[in-house]
């Protein structure tokens, strides 16, 4: 391997490759992505059916053919960015060429354009589909990247552990922002429920594409792609596919089928404006209250209640990426997934009881913190798992496809927000929560949670506990057959160091 100027070695031996300002245009870049996913993952669900008013069939198809599509288009895009490599690098360019665009479908996925019926089903359904092809053209390669810039697993897991980490800031920044907008219009009074909701999410929109694709597009230029691998090439008569390698990767299809068992750990951001909406309402009695004071009601319980869960996960999030490169001395990433989701499932389940029982969110900060531990050690361990098989896969068969793996998780981070958003979708249909009968009977005037019937309240409420804690049961099981640790994991990166310098692959 060639020597770096940039490399340097710690006292355990391990030589690192990132300089510090490099390793943080990295991060930083994660939290501008995560900001403008999060604004769209959190709330689309919700202004598509209590703002837009769209058929909730129509938004669980949408959602679900969008996943079709991208199981196509995910794996395509992970062999492009894996068979060209450009003047500019591999992966680099795409953050820069894709920023602009996914600002702009960011806003217009928020912009109600004043058509109804047909044209609006059409106008939504087109802008979401391309908002979600942009985003895998840079989420793919964004990803992919941690792959070329160290050799070293252990510098890679701690770019990736701190990038998550910052992304989950973004998250928390996206999830609150629209709550503190919604108040202040609130406040300022001269919108009805429906032009305040649009005026929200729209400025909500507005913000967090422009901030977080501006953080986003600097680690086009700042980041360097240290290993050179060959371009991928094409499948040979006779030979695997790059599908079929990835497909027959043992390790990677266990990261696979845990991320999508662990699809319930979106909802505790994305049903938590759901629980403020129809699941509690916390707030003084209404009886005799003007419309604007009913309005100014409506929004601060809203915002107090989905304040209390967001913020609790953000806690639980956000503590345990910050502890993870301290728990890597003690546990490895099995035995980090497989506790804490047993930890989080016991959390959820006393939460839904105690929640319930007492109607009073704040005995459940505790468990919710807890709950919401596993999100940030699956949300991390998950990326740097990927990574891991694909030095197995590499090391066993001299194959290896960095982004077509990084698209594997992109696939399923996206399948998992659909999975979330049918599952809320199913929780109204079979509860029979009509949100367009509800405002009718308001005459338009906001909706509250005293407004449903206590069956249909605890069903919402079940969005953010017994979901999420089953499926984070459910995900732990296939991690028990995963074996990428200890004295196995160490082999594969000594012999795998010693493959790529025969066939000299260079790090530069």
């Amino acid at each position: 391997m060639a020597k770096s100027k940039t490399k340097t070695t710690t006292d355990s031996g391990m030589q690192y490759y990132i300089p510090k300002k490099e390793f943080n245009t990295f991060i930083i870049a994660a939290l501008g992505q995560s900001l403008v996913y999060s604004c769209m993952s959190s709330y689309i669900t919700d202004y598509y059916m209590s703002v837009l008013r769209l058929s909730p069939i129509f938004v669980l198809l949408l959602m679900l053919l969008a996943r079709v599509w991208d199981a196509i288009n995910d794996p395509l895009m992970g062999m492009i960015v894996d068979r060209h490599t450009t003047k500019w690098g591999r992966m680099r360019p795409y953050a820069a060429f894709t920023a602009i665009p996914i600002l702009i479908f960011t806003v217009l996925m928020f912009w109600n354009p004043g058509i109804t019926g047909t044209q609006m089903y059409i106008y939504a359904a087109v802008v979401y589909v391309l908002w979600g092809m942009i985003y895998t053209a840079s989420d793919v390669p964004y990803w992919s990247m941690a792959n070329v810039m160290t050799p070293n697993p252990d510098e890679r897991g701690k770019l990736i552990s701190l990038g998550r980490t910052l992304g989950g800031v973004g998250t928390g920044i996206a999830t609150v922002l629209p709550l503190g907008i919604g108040l202040l219009l609130a406040k300022s009074g001269g919108l009805d429920a429906t032009q305040l909701e649009q005026k929200k999410y729209l400025l909500t929109a507005l913000v967090a594409s422009v901030i977080g694709m501006t953080l986003f597009s600097l680690s086009s230029f700042k980041v360097k792609e240290r290993i050179t691998v060959p371009n991928s090439a094409k499948k040979k008569d006779g030979g695997q596919s790059a599908l079929s390698h990835i497909f027959h990767c043992k390790p990677l299809m266990l990261v696979v089928i845990m991320g999508v068992l662990s699809f319930g750990r979106y909802m505790l951001q994305a049903a938590a404006v759901h629980v403020a909406r129809y699941g509690f309402y916390m707030g003084p009695d209404t009886t005799g209250m003007t419309p604007e004071q009913l309005q100014l009601a409506a929004q601060e319980s809203i915002s107090k209640v989905a304040m209390l869960i967001q913020v609790s996960v953000a806690i639980g999030m956000f503590g345990s990426m910050l502890v993870l490169p301290m728990l890597y001395k003690k546990f490895n990433y099995k035995q980090l997934v497989i506790y804490t989701c047993i930890a989080g499932f016991v959390a959820d389940v006393l939460t839904c009881i105690i929640g319930w029982t007492t109607k009073n969110l704040y005995l459940c900060i505790p468990l919710m913190i807890i709950a919401s531990i596993p999100l940030g050690v699956i949300n991390v361990v998950s990326y740097a798992m990927v990574c891991d098989s694909l030095d197995y896969m590499e090391w066993k068969t001299g194959y290896r496809d960095n982004a077509l793996g990084s698209a594997c998780q992109s696939f399923v981070n996206k399948l998992g927000n659909a999975l979330t958003t049918v599952m809320i979708i199913l929780m109204y249909m079979a509860v029979h929560l009509d949100i367009n009968q509800l405002y009718s009977n308001n005459d338009g005037l906001a909706v509250l949670a005293t407004d449903l019937t206590a069956g249909q309240n605890f069903a919402m409420f079940s969005l953010v506990t017994l979901v999420p804690g089953i499926s984070l049961l459910l995900c732990s099981i296939p991690i028990f057959f995963y074996d990428l640790v200890g004295e196995k994991k160490a082999q594969i990166t000594r012999e795998l160091a010693e493959q790529r310098a025969a066939k000299g692959i260079l790090v530069q």
